[in-house]
């Protein structure tokens, strides 16, 4: 397949969402994609790791916190410094925390309720290979569904995050505004994506692998996948 993008989903005991994930690249983009259990060490032939949301071992200890130290994440912190991409989606997300990829952390939602919806997120950039498909400024709406998270790092990393433009996607009301009343859990900076320095780690808390195939009447999530493919194929 020419110009084809390897798509690696990581597989936990406790992962559910990992279907979902290959479900959008393999059968609605069409690309290779290897199922890579966790035992797994060996990611050489990825372009693209997804760590996929779900219950990681069973989220004992805190969400993620198990799961940082298995094979296949110690291959992702590899692949990541490498400077190729990561993406990590709901627990994917508390995991990246866990492993030092991002900063900050998942704590419990701010009313200690899970919460399962779908909530207006605003896109602050474009000029990333995660979001280059929307418009800066747009307003996507993509489902969430987690009991931790929202997001929480101290003062100075809230700062280092704002000036380094490290916030990709934020909670937000339907016309764009941030009112505390449109964050869903209470992350600090209604922060619900973000990135690290180098930009090619991102974790988000919404699920865009939910909002990616026509037949569910939202597409918004399409965007960030195929954003990926438009910019390793130009690479290539």
């Amino acid at each position: 397949m020419a110009n084809s993008v390897k798509f690696g989903v990581i597989v936990f005991p406790g992962s559910n969402c990992d279907r979902d994930v290959a479900y959008v690249t393999q059968t609605l983009l069409h690309q290779p994609t290897r199922m890579v259990w966790h035992e797994d060490s060996d990611l050489s032939d990825l372009d693209v790791v997804i760590v996929p949301g779900g219950f990681s071992y069973g989220d004992y200890l805190r969400c993620g916190a198990i799961a940082r130290f298995s094979p296949a994440m110690r291959a992702t912190i590899a692949h990541a410094n490498q400077g190729k991409l990561v993406l990590g989606i709901c627990n994917g997300f508390q995991v990246l925390t866990e492993a030092g990829l991002l900063p900050g952390a998942l704590v419990r939602n701010r009313d200690l309720h899970f919460i399962c919806d779908r909530v207006p997120l605003k896109v602050e950039r474009n000029d990333l290979v995660w979001t280059q498909q929307y418009q800066a400024g747009a307003v996507i709406t993509l489902p969430i569904a987690h009991g931790e998270g929202s997001y929480y790092a101290d003062a100075e990393t809230l700062a280092e995050l704002e000036a380094n433009r490290q916030i990709l996607f934020r909670y937000c009301a339907p016309d764009g505004t941030t009112e505390a009343q449109s964050n869903p859990n209470g992350s600090l900076n209604q922060i619900a994506g973000i990135c690290n320095r180098q930009g090619n780690v991102l974790g988000m808390m919404p699920h865009p692998e939910r909002a990616a195939d026509p037949q569910l009447g939202n597409t918004d999530g399409m965007k960030l996948f195929q954003g990926l493919l438009s910019a390793i194929a130009i690479a290539v």
